[in-house]
């Protein structure tokens, strides 16, 4: 048996259902003293399901906080089963897990469980996101004053967003902390959540409505710093300014924020 052969064997035998080892591929191995092939390769097999019960009950420790040991490994053994590792990293092993729970269980069960895999998912993307070139404070105090009315940002990197419709977060806090339970519910209005990574520490919080608006006008439609001033000012009037440049402090003293790379200013110096 050629090397590669026997590999491909092995990667089978990894992935089969059962631990019980193909006869052909068994008589190609030698046991020990102490340990037979089939125990041996029973072994592996076995190892190999733990490890990635392992890596899911990481990524998804709030879902497993939730479900318990035992119907978390079911649910995790179904996912594997219909989604085998295809990664040589298994960083990638929960990217549909979320998906997998909205396909598995009915709606009333995945609609709140799968925003909770999404949620914590977020947190695996903006770990490992580029770092990209946040704005500080210290960029901002060397933009020219005739610079601020045009000034553009987009999210960094790591920033991540998602409707919450759930009390998500309260049940990921009660995970993290321990804590007893707090019971899945639905939310009175929709949140939303933000993801990102900061000084190599990842962070999360809900934005407020007019917070969130103000955000996505800069980020996604492209609102200049007057423009976001010219809409505060329909709910904060003479108070806009102040409004929106503590708005902008608070997001570029998160890490939230780059200048749009067709501005000028910053991005050129």
């Amino acid at each position: 048996m050629r090397l590669t052969d026997w590999q491909l064997a092995f990667e089978q035998h990894l992935l089969a259902d059962t631990p019980l080892a193909n006869s052909g591929f068994a008589a190609t191995l030698l046991g020990g003293p102490t340990l037979d092939v089939d125990t041996g390769l029973a072994i592996y097999h076995n190892a190999y399901r733990a490890r990635l019960q392992e890596v899911l009950r990481h990524d998804f420790a709030a879902i497993w906080y939730w479900l318990g040991d035992e119907e978390f490994a079911s649910l995790a053994e179904a996912y594997v089963r219909r989604y085998p590792s295809a990664h040589y990293s298994l960083r990638w092993l929960g990217e549909r897990f979320a998906a997998f729970i909205v396909e598995h269980l009915m709606e009333e069960q995945s609609a709140p469980l799968a925003e909770l895999a999404r949620f914590e998912w977020a947190f695996t993307l903006a770990f490992d996101a580029a770092q990209g070139a946040p704005l500080s404070l210290d960029d901002m105090a060397l933009l020219l004053p005739q610079d601020w009315p045009g000034l553009q940002v987009t999210l960094a990197p790591s920033v991540q967003q998602m409707l919450c419709h759930f009390n998500t977060l309260a049940i990921w806090r009660a995970g993290k902390e321990e804590a007893d339970f707090p019971g899945s519910a639905a939310l009175e209005s929709t949140q939303i959540c933000l993801v990102w990574r900061h000084r190599n520490v990842c962070r999360y919080r809900s934005l407020e409505p007019k917070e969130a608006c103000a955000l996505a006008g800069m980020v996604a439609t492209g609102w200049t710093f007057s423009e976001l001033c010219e809409h505060l000012a329909i709910t904060y009037a003479e108070d806009a300014p102040l409004k929106a440049v503590t708005w902008l402090k608070q997001w570029i003293e998160e890490g939230l924020l780059e200048r749009r790379a067709h501005s000028d200013g910053l991005s050129d110096r």
